[in-house]
């Protein structure tokens, strides 16, 4: 009798209507199981084996704690990425074109110049922060340009497990449209303490392409210290790579933007290319 009364006042008069935006489902979208996904990424990972690109390159800091982002001028430079752990950064001052700042790191460390109105400014240091700095940008070291630019294959000793979720995106030329986009998201995890499963990174994977779209890495206390996005995908050589990559330090608050504008991907590079020598006499700082 309940339910009759109550389907009864639900086709009465007495509502309400509002209008929502409209969503809409892609044509056509992928299934995969979490072995084929966990392979993709993987063997994507290892058909790249150096990377050589142009970029612009665009810094912003601050967010919740000060109540203010400040975005800084782009500068154009290059990234030369030589697997398993060699980088170089070039950062060219606007206008000028010459060297504003300059960087080369490897898997035990990195040394790092900076221009400044007294000259030349020689920094070594860590590829891990052990005294973190109030300046997020301080805190950016050589891995997140490198575990961001390439998303890493999953490791022997890593779990995955898949869940599959959905975003919401505009329809392009139809302002009251949206795309409701199926994805994947792959957990990429390892044993700790040999009973506790952490969480090491997400990726997110768009289901049309098959291509990520976002990573998601976390710290040992399950924060989100580093997400990187991935747009605007193009064709390098017959390889698809992102076009744009935003590099978000939540916990530093302060963000990377990468703009590429050319980029080659497995052409040789040399020893040479990962060299920045320290000049005779210079004072060298230490960062941790």
């Amino acid at each position: 009798m309940v339910l009759v009364v109550l389907s009864a006042g639900l086709t009465g008069c007495i509502k309400t209507t509002r209008l929502v935006t409209k969503t809409v489902a892609p044509e056509m979208y992928r299934s995969a199981g979490v072995e084929v996904l966990q392979k993709e990424v993987s063997d994507r990972d290892a058909a790249i084996k150096t990377l050589n690109a142009s970029v612009l390159i665009t810094a912003s800091t601050g967010g919740g704690s000060t109540g203010k982002v400040t975005t800084y001028t782009s500068f154009r430079g290059y990234i030369l990425v030589r697997k398993p752990r060699d980088l170089r950064v070039i950062m060219q001052l606007p206008i000028l074109g010459s060297r504003a700042m300059e960087m080369v790191s490897d898997a035990n460390g990195f040394t790092l110049v900076h221009a400044s109105s007294k000259g030349d400014v020689w920094i070594q240091g860590t590829n891990t922060v052990t005294k973190p700095s109030k300046n997020g940008l301080e805190n950016l070291r050589p891995p997140v340009f490198f575990d961001s630019l390439l998303v890493p294959g999953v490791g022997p000793d890593e779990l995955v497990a898949l869940n599959e979720s959905t975003r919401i995106l505009p329809v392009v030329g139809k302002k009251n449209e949206e795309m409701e986009e199926p994805d994947y998201d792959l957990e990429v995890m390892k044993v700790k303490d040999g009973k506790i499963l952490h969480t090491v990174r997400v990726v997110h994977i768009n289901r049309v392409n098959m291509l990520p779209y976002q990573q998601d890495t976390y710290n040992e206390n399950g924060q989100v210290e580093t997400q990187a996005k991935y747009d605007n995908y193009k064709d390098f050589g017959g390889t698809q790579f992102p076009s744009l990559i935003t590099i978000t330090r939540p916990l530093d608050e302060y963000s990377l933007k990468l703009q590429i504008t050319k980029l080659t991907l497995n052409d040789k590079l040399d020893d040479d290319q990962f060299e920045l020598k320290i000049p005779d006499g210079a004072a060298v700082q230490k960062m941790q």
